[in-house]
């Protein structure tokens, strides 16, 4: 064999390789219950640490547990909230539970988000990973992972929005930050999540 086929096998390995790299990519990815796009983290129902204050929805069916730096904030009166704010008021951290309002349905809920947030005050949205079947403490739930650029002020957010079914009743938990600190915010925001309570 010369140095040129061998050359030209190891390349044709190499290509088979990324190839099949890439097909097991396509198939974790298309799992049914997952998004065509980056990995769900895991989410793993657990209580709240202790110290972390709690709301209940007005409606008493679900629990959100929220990090002592938030503090409770005033909306819809059906919901909850807690955020923590910058001094130029802008959110930095944002945590909120709401009844389920209409026709969410968990096979459907990543696309009913999108739409909900672009009918409302995003001007873009876009989805980068969702999951269902999700364990809650008490129900289980579809998510979706998004980022979408607010109309006013074009600040950028990326949040976890989960449609949450309980033995009665079905909420939605969302978690949100801006885009450029999700990194660093997200894990304390996915705890407040995996410590969210259905009834």
């Amino acid at each position: 064999m010369t140095a040129h086929t061998a050359l030209r096998g190891r390349h044709l390995l190499a290509v088979l390789a990324a190839m099949a790299a890439i097909a097991a990519t396509v198939v974790a990815f298309t799992l049914p219950g997952r998004s065509a796009g980056r990995t769900f983290p895991p989410l793993v129902p657990a209580p709240a640490p202790a110290g972390w204050p709690h709301l209940t929805l007005p409606n008493g069916t679900a629990v959100l547990s929220y990090p002592p730096s938030l503090r409770p904030v005033s909306g819809d009166t059906d919901a909850v909230s807690a955020a923590q704010v910058s001094p130029g008021e802008v959110f930095q951290l944002y945590l909120n539970a709401t009844p389920r309002q209409g026709d969410e349905q968990p096979r459907s809920w990543a696309a009913f988000r999108l739409r909900l947030l672009t009918a409302d005050d995003a001007a873009s949205a876009r989805e980068l990973a969702a999951a269902r079947e999700v364990r809650f403490r008490g129900g289980t739930g579809s998510c979706v992972i998004d980022t979408y650029v607010t109309r006013i002020g074009a600040h950028r957010y990326q949040e976890l929005a989960c449609l949450v079914q309980g033995r009665t009743s079905a909420s939605v938990i969302v978690a949100a930050a801006p885009a450029a600190t999700w990194a660093q915010a997200s894990p304390l925001l996915l705890r407040a999540v995996a410590a969210y309570q259905v009834r």
